[in-house]
């Protein structure tokens, strides 16, 4: 289900970084090198796979943007902030 604005901010508190963009949220990372950033997208994209859920992941050397969005619903959900919490926690394992 679709979630409003506020929703979508308050979901997005205790989400370090993670911003509200057009029409997704979004974080960019920087990793220690670009190894380290293969393995996180590889360890992010192991989580979606899990979750039913395929973030739109960018990389640039070091750095990976990750932009969450709903594609069936068009919209930013649940899913897509429950997502951005496993992806923080992989960050801190």
């Amino acid at each position: 289900m679709k979630l409003s604005e506020q929703e979508i901010r308050d979901g997005l508190t205790g989400l370090p970084g993670w911003g509200l963009g057009d029409g997704e949220i979004e974080k960019r990372y920087e990793l220690p090198d670009f190894r380290a950033a293969i393995a996180f997208v590889v360890r992010v994209a192991f989580e979606a796979e899990a979750a039913g859920h395929h973030p739109d992941l960018d990389v640039r050397w070091n750095k990976v943007r990750v932009a969450l969005a709903t594609h069936s619903e068009h919209a930013i959900t649940t899913k897509d902030l429950d997502l951005a919490r496993t992806i923080e926690a992989l960050t801190r394992a």
